[in-house]
């Protein structure tokens, strides 16, 4: 079974595959960001999502006997919890109606899945620390929502710092063509400024040549 499998699957109980598509993509992306900041994803009577963690340490080159560092290394695990390992050892052990890895009904004294053994006396189960709740259709909806709310500021808000690159650009351009035709004024006056000393210059070699 794949993720399109499992969609498929989950629709008849979620009610549309657009529900059982988000909350699929939400319990998975609870999973992953929640193991790469190290911590674990427990689920009760089915099992524990956890980062592990080796560290560095020194190898030997097969070829030539070379010892060599090795680096820390770091891996998602999961730990199958033992419900999980019963009926897969058994499967008649899963019940014939109802969920199979749900809690039993209310008022039984059992929060522990139907034909599981109960955990021992004195000894009360907890869910493992940072455990995921799965999240409703409705709160998947709502997060939807405002991660589509969120996309949409991003894009204005990406929009406008163009505007203001653009609006920089042409002001730039402007100040430059201002500057080159100062300098082109300046250039033209001298040319004319020489011309005219030179033209002073002939007069008066004439007037020299006259006397």
């Amino acid at each position: 079974m794949n993720k399109a499998d499992l969609i498929e699957a989950l629709t008849p109980t979620l009610g549309s595959r657009r529900d059982a598509t988000l909350a699929v993509d939400a319990l998975v992306d609870v999973v992953l960001r929640e193991v790469a900041a190290g911590g674990s994803v427990g689920i009760t009577g089915f099992g524990t999502f956890e980062r592990t963690e080796r560290a560095p340490r020194t190898g030997r080159n097969p070829r030539t006997g070379q010892i060599v560092p090795i680096a820390g290394t770091r891996s998602p695990r999961f730990r199958p919890g033992t419900y999980f390992k019963k009926v897969v050892t058994d499967p008649s052990d899963l019940p014939e109606d109802g969920l199979a890895g749900g809690r039993a009904a209310a008022g039984t004294g059992s929060t522990s899945p139907e034909g599981a053994s109960a955990a021992p006396r004195g000894r009360r189960a907890s869910p493992a620390k940072g455990a995921a709740r799965l999240v409703a259709a409705e709160d998947v909806a709502a997060i939807e929502s405002q991660l589509k709310d969120s996309a949409k500021k991003t894009l204005k808000r990406a929009r406008q710092d163009d505007a203001e690159t653009g609006s920089g650009k042409a002001k730039s351009g402007k100040s430059k063509a201002k500057s080159d035709a100062t300098k082109s004024g300046s250039t033209k006056s001298g040319k004319d400024k020489s011309a005219k000393d030179k033209s002073a210059k002939d007069k008066s070699g004439k007037k020299t040549k006259k006397k």
